[in-house]
């Protein structure tokens, strides 16, 4: 029987998911992630090299997958606000994604990142989209295409990393419930962008 390559290498991939958010690329063991995909753990030197290797490709898929999801072109950036919930959205229905990125921040700390160039292109083209909105009159010109891309990475992800910090800041809000939140991060973006 042949060996499925691509099935194996995606099944490593959505077990080592989860074993990254939660431990980091330190804490994960090869072990766990191919229990967890039901293969040999030799699997994972053969089709990644590493597992430093692994959590790269682990970051690089779901970073393709949160922007095939909330795109964000001129049209999109003329109401950063509703940018900002559907990121928001997509935040909490994939909040492994917002754990593997504080991961490797707090594991990089100033070192290359996972394909550093390509994000920083893809956050380029992001940037030329809000500058265009910014050109077409749609976003006010008070801050910098950077600050306020910045700021919507910033609001969307807090809420799920330091919710403790939201519920003493904002314990009103923290109680309506995720809706309210959304709210509030969608007009604090508007306000910025005003």
């Amino acid at each position: 029987m042949a060996w499925d390559t691509a099935r194996t290498k995606q099944l490593l991939l959505d077990a080592a998911v989860e074993e990254f958010a939660r431990h980091g690329a330190e804490g994960a063991r090869v072990a766990r992630i191919a229990t967890g995909a039901g293969v040999n753990k030799e699997r994972i030197y053969q089709y990644f090299g590493s597992k430093e290797k692994l959590f790269a490709a682990v970051l690089e898929s779901e970073l393709r997958k949160l922007a095939a999801a909330v795109p964000l072109g001129p049209e999109q950036a003329a109401d950063l606000g509703d940018y900002a919930g559907r990121v928001f959205d997509y935040h909490r229905s994939h909040p492994h994604f917002v754990r593997l990125l504080t991961w490797e921040g707090l594991q990089c700390q100033g070192h290359p990142v996972a394909a550093e160039g390509e994000r920083t292109d893809h956050y380029a083209r992001k940037l030329a989209a809000v500058a265009a909105a910014r050109r077409s009159g749609a976003l006010a010109d008070g801050l910098a295409p950077g600050e306020l891309m910045y700021a919507v990475v910033a609001l969307t992800a807090a809420w799920l990393t330091m919710p403790q910090v939201a519920r003493m800041l904002l314990p009103a809000v923290v109680e309506a419930g995720p809706d309210a939140e959304r709210a509030t991060v969608v007009a604090l973006v508007r306000r910025l962008a005003a």
